[in-house]
């Protein structure tokens, strides 16, 4: 069975680059600690944006999809699921609302993980959440002509108990002496080379991330969506898990480009706090201004949805006003139009 003792091999991670974005994050931490405390209010449609966007992006990278109405009443616990993915859907929020709120008393044993999977597969009937695989698993990639071709074998199904509770019990033995995101990352990458489920191991893989963050008092999860970091950059996120599981069961893999990929994505999880925030607590600026300031600073186009959903305290007819006024001054380009009219700074202005 492969070795799972992170004591040694974490040094390893220590780059110039890692060690970069490892200074980067615990700086963006200490700073935005204070900030949260004294704005909690103010916090609270933020993190209700982040849940809507953490269940669709993550549900989303594996094929499951819902009308966006649906997903946010789904989210918001205002209806009840109609048709498979759906159920899926709102496994997800429950399981996430749980990490939400009782982080701090979820231990890293494999019961627990079992627990969390029976609960993100309780609304389908037909599906055995909460027990590990039952039958040996493999991870493929189909290209564009539909041919499949095995990318990774993870442990056999017999072997999988035993994995889990190794992989566990090294975390808990290493969390004294290694960095927190590294080991973090290492034990997610460990996660996912096991495959301990028949079904729902990505989204378990990003639930489990988001608690461990949370356990280590790195928090931004709660604001900005983690998943939907994620799903922007899927196709980097497989190559990345590609390049680390090279020679895996041979524990012979290099875990670099996996860790730095995800600390990647902690970076900039933490940017786009650092910006959303100071124009939702800015007393400063109209709502307006606010839609004025997103589109500046957002790179590439923005919807008027998009709008909508990232500021839930401005009502539609304010964002259109702010575009009416952006556009007629010049300062923002329409892109197409009808249902899926774009916005885009205007650079040359």
């Amino acid at each position: 069975m492969r070795d799972y003792c992170f004591r040694d091999k974490w040094k390893k991670l220590l780059t110039p680059e890692i060690v970069k974005k490892l200074t980067c994050i615990n700086e963006y931490k200490g700073e935005q600690r204070l900030f949260i405390e004294a704005h909690k209010d103010e916090l609270n449609e933020l993190a209700m944006i982040a849940r809507i966007q953490s269940t669709e992006a993550s549900n989303r990278i594996e094929g499951i999809f819902t009308a966006d109405d649906r997903l946010k009443n789904l989210v918001q616990e205002k209806t009840t699921p109609r048709n498979r993915d759906e159920s899926e859907i709102a496994g997800y929020r429950d399981v996430l609302n749980t990490i939400h709120k009782n982080y701090d008393f979820i231990p890293i044993k494999a019961n627990y993980f079992l627990q969390l999977h029976r609960d993100l597969y309780k609304f389908i009937s037909n599906v055995d959440g909460g027990v590990f695989k039952t039958e040996d698993n493999i991870i493929q990639e189909e290209d564009e002509s539909g041919n499949k071709k095995v990318r990774f074998r993870p442990v056999p199904a017999w072997e999988t108990p035993e994995s889990v509770d190794a992989l566990c019990e090294a975390f808990r033995d290493a969390k004294s002496e290694v960095d927190p995101l590294i080991l973090n990352c290492m034990f997610i990458f460990d996660f996912l080379c096991i495959h301990p489920f028949n079904d729902g191991n990505g989204r378990m893989s990003r639930l489990l991330t988001l608690l461990l963050l949370y356990q280590s008092d790195f928090i931004v999860g709660k604001y900005i969506s983690i998943e939907k970091i994620i799903e922007e950059s899927k196709e980097t996120y497989y190559e990345a898990l590609q390049d680390s599981s090279l020679n895996w069961h041979e524990n012979e893999n290099d875990y670099k480009p996996f860790v730095n990929y995800m600390l990647g994505v902690i970076v900039n999880a933490y940017r786009e706090f650092e910006t959303r925030v100071e124009l939702v607590t800015n007393p400063n600026l109209s709502k307006i201004d606010r839609i004025r300031e997103i589109i500046k600073d957002h790179i590439g186009t923005i919807t008027k949805s998009e709008l909508l959903e990232m500021n839930p305290d401005i009502s539609d007819t304010t964002v259109q006003r702010a575009l009416a006024g952006l556009l007629k001054s010049n300062e923002i380009k329409k892109i197409s139009g009808g249902r899926y009219t774009k916005y885009t700074w205007n650079a040359e202005d």
